[in-house]
């Protein structure tokens, strides 16, 4: 599931609420590029050995010139430029992808208020149709494997359609046995029902057409294309650094470090997200999804059908506006404001 952290942040500090998500493992960059940052490094300092040590004068001469050259063409990759604008269309494409997974809760509140009666034949109805709604759901999750945990519980069928054109067949049997009892209502269902299909086709549009192939490996070449340049030519050199008063580079490669981190990182975000369904930290927890609409729908239309708490008069019966709420407290910056209609 999607790693929230809201809550840690609801309200500013004099220290910054960001500093506190910074310790964090799970859903962090440091979990997503630890590995690749170790290698880096690790042929940094290989590279940084044989020069220093293994190298005779010839040799380090001939290393130098690379360095100048790979220092001087590496800035020449635009990769602030891709990386940008391949993160937002990805970052893009995820948050639609979310927005566009259906919920039965609409259908079930109109199934519930729209076909009458409390016995078996009314409640079958009611059940079967919301199990169909949610069974194209479950079809569309496992098409075309966008996530394959799910594909060990649920068989691929490729028909997602067909549970919606059951749901139809149902209610217009509904209506003719008079359990629903306008043709109003039968449209508002089909309605809903035809909205649900549509969403859930569009997700797997989302899986037959990804962000073009062609893009996504510019991306991946120019990335380790700038690092591998940045691996020659950010290495310290005597020519180069011989003037340099604190020679920080010389022994820890800081400011090298932290383009990898960031760069790097930048790349991993869009290699998270660019998939939502699978399991990284921030994929969407299907299998929950999942759970959760057969228990919301069934409750709606079967054990809170025709049920509400009683009718009872409330506190501010006797008064058109409250003249207090007892639970607010006047805290915010508005709360002495009188409108025009108070003066």
């Amino acid at each position: 599931m999607t790693v929230t952290y809201t809550s840690r942040v609801n309200t500013s500090s004099v220290f910054s609420n960001f500093l506190g998500l910074l310790v964090r493992w799970r859903g962090s960059i440091y979990k997503l590029i630890w590995l690749d940052l170790i290698v880096f490094f690790g042929l940094y300092c290989v590279l940084a050995i044989i020069y220093r040590l293994l190298m005779n004068e010839d040799g380090k001469k001939f290393f130098e010139a690379i360095i100048y050259y790979c220092e001087i063409n590496g800035s020449l990759i635009p990769l602030s430029f891709v990386l940008g604008f391949f993160v937002r269309i990805v970052m893009n494409r995820w948050w639609e992808q979310y927005t566009t997974i259906p919920w039965p809760d609409g259908i079930a509140i109109l199934i519930s208020t729209s076909i009458h009666g409390s016995d078996d034949r009314a409640r079958v109805m009611r059940r079967t149709i919301l199990r169909y709604v949610c069974l194209c759901q479950v079809i569309v999750f496992t098409m075309k494997k966008i996530i394959e945990a799910l594909d060990q519980a649920f068989p691929t069928y490729p028909k997602h359609w067909m549970p919606i054109v059951w749901a139809g067949s149902i209610v217009m049997r509904a209506r003719r046995e008079n359990k629903i009892r306008d043709d109003y209502a039968v449209k508002t269902i089909m309605d809903e029902l035809n909205q649900f299909r549509g969403y859930c086709g569009f997700l797997l549009y989302y899986d037959w057409v990804s962000v073009p192939l062609v893009y996504t490996q510019v991306v991946t070449v120019a990335t380790y294309s700038f690092f591998l340049f940045s691996l020659l030519g950010q290495q310290w050199s005597e020519k180069r650094h011989r003037d340099d008063g604190l020679n920080i580079q010389k022994w820890f490669p800081i400011l090298t470090v932290l383009q990898f981190f960031f760069y790097m990182g930048w790349l991993k975000v869009a290699e998270t997200l660019i998939n939502p369904f699978g399991e990284d930290d921030d994929d969407f927890e299907l299998n929950w999804i999942i759970d959760r609409n057969i228990t919301v729908a069934y409750c709606i239309v079967d054990e809170m059908h025709q049920e509400h708490p009683e009718l009872v008069k409330d506190q501010y019966w006797e008064e058109v506006f409250p003249s207090e709420i007892r639970y607010a407290v006047p805290e915010a910056s508005t709360a002495r404001m009188e409108t025009q209609f108070q003066k």
